[in-house]
């Protein structure tokens, strides 16, 4: 058998076959959750149910391979308030059906199998997963995790050759939370297209905002991707988008519309349902921005101090990268902490084997982030 999944073990690794088996017995309080629906966050049916119904009550199919125009001008208007403004057109939009979607759209339009593509060193295994699938090598280059996480510029060039197609950055990064603040020279100096995964951008927490890449770099081709499962806690809806810069319209818009029009993979129904999130949606949006900085707040609070745990400040995001000391395996911290009753992340789930670290989510329910740091503490000697 060839293909994809030909050579992969599909079989649950340690840590999951242990889950399971928590989850059988007294189970545990999980700290790695990125699904805000399991944690009680819930956007406002009523504003569901009004905009669904105004949709079904004159219901008609009408594809556009950019997407409704509606939902497109909400997005531009979205991006015109942030800090920096970011000024784009109804044409400079694209709605799939998820940002996963829009990776596979993008690495689809920029590359050829054996191209690579450029990719923090600590990354969500979508990535991989993706890369995989079109045949293109993701080529790793260093954060600095003595200064915030900051991308490494000498490992940035250090890693693009003639086969380098695009730069992926996310900001405000998984898991760590750097956001990029300021235009990067190596950035400048590459001139390569830069895909900017933005979908923490609503999360902001030691920095004041989270400027839209394309701000900072008009010289650019930017392809700035983000949705509604994030920013409006809707994972279940589905949508969205791919925001591109000026240059990056003019270089790419065209056959970025081709592609985009081959699948329309973007459900009428929510995409309808996008000018009435953005325009009644706020309040909500707020209350969960709340809440996570909260949680935040708590978990730095009560790990300030710690002799075997290292928590910085994020500068964005829901998520706290923890190093831990005195632990030299991860995967059997991670066994003994889950046997204590909690459920963490290990750092070399997102490709990271410096040192060791654990991932928790702020996202989780406030009572339960409470207990499960308690336990944290306790399973590492307090």
């Amino acid at each position: 058998m060839s293909g994809f999944f030909a050579d992969g073990d599909l079989s649950p690794n340690r840590i999951e076959l242990a889950r399971q088996q928590a989850a059988a017995g007294p189970g545990y309080i999980d700290l790695t959750s990125s699904n805000p629906t399991a944690q009680g966050l819930l956007f406002p049916s009523d504003i569901l149910q009004q905009a669904a119904a105004a949709y079904l009550a004159t219901r008609r199919y009408t594809p556009d391979p950019h997407g409704n125009p509606a939902a497109r001008d909400s997005i531009v208007h979205y991006y015109a308030g942030r800090t920096p403004a970011l000024p784009l057109t109804p044409d400079d939009i694209f709605i799939t059906a998820s940002t996963s979607e829009a990776y596979g759209l993008l690495f689809a339009l920029l590359t050829e199998p054996g191209d690579n593509v450029l990719a923090p060193v600590v990354s969500y295994p979508l990535f991989e997963y993706l890369a995989a699938i079109y045949r293109v090598e993701l080529r790793p280059y260093a954060l600095d995790a003595a200064r915030g996480w900051r991308i490494d510029p000498a490992s940035l060039h250090a890693q693009a050759d003639e086969h380098t197609r695009a730069v992926l950055i996310i900001s405000p990064h998984n898991p760590t939370g750097m956001v990029v603040q300021q235009a990067l020279p190596a950035l400048s100096n590459l001139r390569l297209p830069v895909i900017c995964d933005e979908v923490f951008a609503g999360f902001p927490y030691s920095v004041p905002a989270v400027p839209p890449l394309g701000a900072l770099h008009p010289e650019l081709p930017i392809f700035h991707l983000n949705g509604i499962s994030k920013l409006f806690a809707l994972p279940d809806l589905k949508l969205g988008w791919v925001a591109l810069s000026g240059p990056a319209t003019a270089q790419f818009g065209e056959r970025l519309e081709l592609l985009n029009d081959t699948f329309l993979g973007a459900n009428s129904l929510t995409q309808s349902m996008l000018p009435a999130l953005f325009e009644h949606g706020g309040a909500f949006v707020e209350a969960m921005r709340v809440h996570v900085q909260r949680n935040l707040d708590m978990a730095l609070a009560r790990l300030a101090g710690h002799p075997s745990l290292s928590a910085h400040a994020p500068d964005g995001g829901y998520y706290l990268f923890l190093e831990v000391r005195g632990w030299s395996d991860e995967e059997e911290l991670v066994l003994h902490l889950l046997r204590q009753g909690v459920l963490v992340h290990p750092g070399y789930f997102y490709g990271y084997e410096v040192g060791t670290h654990i991932m928790i989510s702020a996202l989780t329910e406030s009572a339960q982030f409470a207990e499960g740091l308690e336990r944290l503490l306790a399973a590492l000697g307090q």
